[in-house]
């Protein structure tokens, strides 16, 4: 039996469905569904994300089975409406659409009004009495093919089509004449000729079949391939291509186009939201080339207001489609709540309007801010739509840090240039750039940049990544600029009507202020201001809905999460974002705070125990006095303190100015301070002198470390009552030797102090794994210590042999190659260093049966990492303050996949019980 390649749809029929998006593509999967619902969607067929796979694995060569699938597939469109293919006067004319599994918007190509030519267009023209629709869709699909297909410059295209308006003193393309379509036409065919050097193809199979090859080529174009990565994208086997009969916004003045959403995507308001425009065509609203009238009347209303446009004018100008076209609008309402209620979740749907009856063409879970994710989640909940768990299913761990990003403070002063459509909400403080290429520059000289746009297309991708802000003169809520710089958190503002962008001059022209290439604004994302200068900005705080999801959360996961944090300062910030302890203290970051690097710096450069001990004795007051604040700022909470880990020559001055300074200050002579800084310079120094070698060296210093903590814990505790419970962490332990002598001087002077204070603290001493030996070894290290805190970080490095100081040179290629899927530094390598963490577990554990194991490396607050931390069975992890709302949601994600997957497997083993 050959392999099936095609799927079609239409006349409430269709193989496909829903669960299929793997082989359909998201929005093959979806239309086959709402075919299959009763939804009014204009017939078609989908070729399969397989077929794609076999064109890019045989050099652009098609399965031979699928010709022929297509060509059955377009009989049974034409059977249903009533045209064929290639016939003048009653033309079936297509679209082509990519479609993957995962929404790519505007990342891939599409083709619209396949089928016409010059002699079909005389034909249709005639017989349907319209030649104004007719010449505006012929002009469209040449200006779309030589796009898609021909690869051609579109420049020269757009100067043309502009130019004729301008000249005509119009502004909508559906102004423009037929006699001025017909000769656009005629100069569109010459660029094209120009350019790819043969004639515009006229035989509707040939174009059919050049624009299906171009779409599977658009999944190795430079910008899908670039949102993938920005995207962590992986594993997709390419793009489905969905082909369907075309139904037409610009048919006449009662035809429209729209995008909508059963809920706000920027803030998750749960009432209906969209945009639409009359007499235009779907790439009409989502390229921002005109700016969008509103769906609803309210909406309208508001919009009018933001813009100062009045009652009247708006009403006739600028209708909402509840008043212009109230039927479609109904049914439009039915549609939408029927979708919701059938995916049971926010649905983000296109449509289009010809001569008054209303077509579906796609619908899917609509991309939101996590602000929306939010809220919509909540909301569904409380609707009895889906469960707490699936809820919490739905937050994008990757995301979460959108609701941690800054906003402008409303009761600061500000000065407002002008006002265009909150895209996507946060706030944005940065310097104008013009150009994709000039904001990668800029933020890789340290600069924080706006990006300024007419308009933004894919190719921007890489400056909106760059960038915090974006702002445009075109385009609304649906725009390429908005649902991007939504999926990436970026603050954006789009449609400023009165923003004059010059891209030669550089300048950008609000008004009667004229900006140039570098000077500061401030965007508000949330209230689609644009502001002049630099406002300063508020941090947010974790409250509402995502609090009630942190809460559940909370309550279903099993994974502890603390935090790494260095100072009071970031250990109140831990744990008001929920951190249960502190999991990493790098006790040498309280070393650079003020003047305390001199007495440090006097410690290293002292020659003897006793010179050492007299500057540790100035050092011993900072540090308690900074742990009593952590501990105080954790509120009894477990709190793990590293012991000094870094090579010493990290904290002395290395250029001859610098010790000059030093040696007049501490009463040294400079080539005594050369000589000495010289003496502890390392060729390897992070496989060097640092860690527990420091410690068993100059064990002074970690004596004077572990006496500031203690005293620091029983002060406290007889101040506040609390049960402090620090943890003492020896860093960079290989051999359990080196722990158990270390451990032996750290209980002796723990004893000590808390017998002198009259105190008795319940406390840990452990280890950080960060040796391959120590894994492989743990259960003899698990004799001595109490608890394991994989620190990946020199795990990683030390495991895969990459220096971290080094290793950007080649690990971005290595992704691109597929050698890893991701930097082992960002995320964790499971197979590897995984493998690592999982014999140190299962060792550790074989000696000592309550050995608690945490992780502290950056990995700490990666969603997949803190996934797998759950599976390997640790008690925590620990990540930056920050990051800590990242790791509890993945934490109870974790918690619920494990839950589903056992759920799943005893119901496959009922099933097979049956049989």
């Amino acid at each position: 039996m050959p392999e099936r390649y095609v799927y079609p749809f239409g006349d409430g029929k269709s193989d496909g469905d829903k669960t299929m998006k793997q082989l359909l593509g998201g929005k093959g999967a979806n239309l086959c569904e709402m075919t299959k619902l009763g939804l009014p969607v204009p017939p078609g067929f989908v070729i399969t994300t397989e077929c794609c796979d076999f064109y890019n694995k045989h050099s652009g060569k098609y399965p031979d089975e699928v010709q022929d699938q297509v060509a059955v597939a377009i009989d049974e469109i034409e059977k249903q409406m009533g045209v064929r293919f290639g016939n003048a006067s009653k033309p079936l004319l297509l679209s082509v659409r990519s479609g993957a599994a995962v929404s790519m918007p505007g990342m891939m190509d599409t083709v619209l009004n396949l089928g016409l030519n010059d002699v079909v267009v005389a034909a249709f023209a005639t017989e349907i009495n319209n030649e104004a629709f007719v010449w505006d869709s012929y002009r469209r699909f040449i200006a779309m093919y030589a796009n898609v297909v021909g690869g051609c410059d579109m420049e020269p295209f757009e100067h043309e089509l502009w130019g004729t308006k301008k000249r005509l003193g119009i502004q909508a393309d559906c102004d423009i004449p037929v006699r001025e379509l017909k000769r656009i036409c005629g100069a569109f065919k010459k660029l094209y000729e120009g350019q790819v050097k043969k004639t515009f193809p006229q035989d509707p199979k040939t174009q059919l079949w050049e624009s299906i090859t171009a779409v599977f080529r658009s999944w190795n174009n430079a910008r899908a391939v670039k949102y993938r990565s920005l995207n962590r994208i992986t594993g997709l086997k390419g793009t489905a291509v969905n082909v369907q009969a075309m139904v037409y916004g610009n048919y006449n003045n009662e035809s429209a186009t729209g995008v909508c959403f059963s809920r706000n995507p920027s803030d998750g308001d749960p009432r209906f939201y969209g945009e639409w425009l009359v007499n235009a065509q779907g790439e009409d609203v989502v390229a921002g080339i005109r700016t969008p009238q509103q769906i609803t009347k309210e909406a309208s209303v508001e919009w009018a207001r933001n813009h100062g446009i009045p009652e009247r004018k708006r009403a006739t100008e600028f209708p909402s489609m509840e008043e212009r076209m109230p039927r479609c609008y109904k049914e439009l309402v039915d549609l939408k709540d029927l979708l919701e209620r059938h995916y049971k979740d926010m649905q983000d749907m296109e449509f289009t309007i010809q001569n008054g009856k209303l077509f579906f063409l796609q619908t899917r879970s609509g991309k939101r801010t996590m602000q929306a994710a939010v809220r919509i989640a909540k909301d569904m909940v409380n609707e009895g739509l889906i469960d707490k768990k699936e809820a919490i299913m739905r937050l994008d761990c990757g995301s979460i840090d959108q609701l941690l990003h800054p906003y402008i403070d409303p009761k600061q002063k500000v000065k407002q240039l002008a006002k265009g459509l909150p895209a996507s909400p946060g706030a944005g403080v940065g310097q104008i750039v013009f150009t994709a290429q000039a904001a990668e520059e800029w933020k890789a000289a340290g600069k924080s940049v706006i990006m300024v746009r007419v308009e933004t297309s894919p190719e921007d991708l890489t400056g909106m990544d760059a960038a915090v802000g974006i702002l445009t003169a075109r385009g609304g809520m649906t725009s390429h600029a908005a649902v991007v710089a939504r999926g990436m958190g970026k603050c954006c503002v789009c449609g400023v009507n009165e923003l004059v962008v010059d891209y030669k001059a550089k300048t950008a022209t609000l008004g009667a202020k004229t900006l140039r290439e570098g000077d500061w604004i401030s965007l508000n994302g949330s209230s689609g201001q644009v502001i002049d200068g630099k406002v300063p900005l508020v941090k947010p705080s974790l409250s509402g809905p995502f609090g009630d999801l942190l809460k559940w959360a909370t309550e279903v996961r099993r994974l502890g999460v603390r935090a790494n944090a260095d100072t009071p300062k970031d250990a109140k910030v831990a744990f008001d974002f929920g951190a249960e302890g502190i999991g990493l203290c790098r006790t040498e970051h309280m070393f650079f705070e003020g003047n305390r690097i001199d007495a440090v710096r006097e410690m290293i450069l002292a020659e003897t125990v006793q010179g050492r001990k007299n500057a540790l004795e100035k050092i011993l007051p900072y540090q308690e006095q900074d742990f009593k604040g952590i501990f105080k700022a954790m509120n009894g909470l477990p709190c793990t303190i590293r012991l000094l880990d870094p090579p010493l020559h990290e904290f002395v001055p290395h250029d001859d100015k610098a010790q000059t300074y030093l040696a007049q200050k501490l009463g040294l002579t400079k080539e005594y301070v050369h000589d000495r800084v010289h003496s502890l310079t390392e060729a390897n120094p992070m496989l060097g002198h640092r860690g527990v070698r420091l410690g068993l060296s100059y064990p002074e210093i970690y004596d004077t470390q572990v006496e500031a903590v203690f005293r620091a814990a029983c002060d406290v505790k007889k101040e506040t009552g609390l049960e402090i419970k620090p943890e003492v962490m020896i860093p960079l332990v290989g051999k359990v030797e080196e722990l158990a002598i270390m451990k032996r001087r750290a209980i002796a002077v723990a004893e000590k102090v808390m017998e002198k204070k009259g105190v008795k603290l319940n406390y840990l001493i452990g280890t950080m794994i960060e040796v391959p030996r120590a894994c492989v070894t743990a259960d003899q290290i698990a004799v001595e210590a109490e608890f394991f805190s994989f620190g990946t970080n020199d795990l990683t490095q030390m495991g895969c042999g990459f220096s971290r100081d080094d290793s950007g040179k080649f690990l971005k290629e290595y992704v691109q190659m597929g050698i890893y899927t991701h930097d082992p530094f960002q995320v964790l390598d499971q197979e590897g260093v995984g493998a690592l963490m999982e014999m140190a577990v299962k060792k550790g554990r074989a000696t000592r049966g309550d050995l608690k194991c945490g992780i502290c490396g950056e990995h700490g607050g990666e969603p997949s990492s803190v996934k797998f931390c759950h599976r390997t069975g640790l008690n925590y992890v620990s990540c930056s303050p920050y990051r800590v709302p990242v790791a509890i949601i993945a934490a109870a994600q974790a918690a619920i996949e494990e839950e589903r997957a056992l759920a799943a497997a005893r119901a496959a083993i009922a099933r097979s019980s049956k049989l």
